[in-house]
């Protein structure tokens, strides 16, 4: 490659056409909703001709689902997870929940998908969105077994990670929503409180 030109675009006209599509969509759902939104909206923010949607998905709905899928903020936590230095389970805890929070911070959409879902679809798409993203979390939970600390050997590897993943999405659903009606302190204060009641409980001393 000479000096000065651009770097070969990986992606095919067709990939960039999909993305486009995918892109103007999660714009549109999280701004004004699913039925809010047509798919002549999507087509003219993607700035395609509406015909041209039908070439690479069949409904708005499959858009919805596709958007939801490559637009989660997992697939920017889990990379972000994995390059966690932390030297023991409890600091690769910590930094693992900071890391997260900062992510859906930066997402303003995602609460508005998340009650899209929850609104509009009763939830039916989750069941297929966690059986997908869920695997990778558990890869990036095995790297705690190396870690100096010890883990409970009564409780499954997977219901370990089902429990931190609920645990910060709620923290972060509840700061969203209640969070500047209640004085509790700071917010990453309040996170690595709850971080402590994960690994510790809440007596003292923690489980007998």
């Amino acid at each position: 490659m000479t000096s000065g030109q651009s770097p070969p675009d990986p992606l095919t006209k067709g990939e960039r056409t999909r993305l486009q599509i995918l892109e103007a969509a999660n714009q549109l759902f999280s701004g004004q909703g699913f039925h809010g939104t047509s798919m002549r909206q999507i087509a003219d923010r993607a700035g395609i001709a509406l015909g041209s949607i039908y070439n690479h998905f069949d409904s708005k709905e499959a858009i919805f689902i596709t958007a939801a899928r490559h637009f989660h903020p997992i697939r920017t936590i889990i990379p972000a997870l994995e390059a966690d230095e932390g030297a023991t389970v409890e600091e690769v805890i910590h930094h693992s929940a900071d890391k997260m929070y900062d992510t859906l911070s930066q997402r303003d959409d995602f609460m508005n998908l998340l009650l899209i879902e929850a609104v509009e679809f009763n939830g039916k798409h989750l069941p297929g969105l966690f059986s997908e993203i869920f695997p990778q979390a558990v890869q990036f939970s095995q790297r705690l077994v190396d870690k100096p600390g010890s883990l409970r050997d009564d409780i499954p590897l997977p219901v370990m990670v089902a429990t931190f993943i609920g645990m910060n999405f709620s923290f972060y659903l509840f700061q969203q929503l209640f969070g500047k009606m209640m004085d509790l302190g700071d917010p990453d204060q309040l996170l690595h409180q709850m971080m402590d009641i994960y690994l510790h409980g809440i007596q003292p001393g923690g489980a007998s």
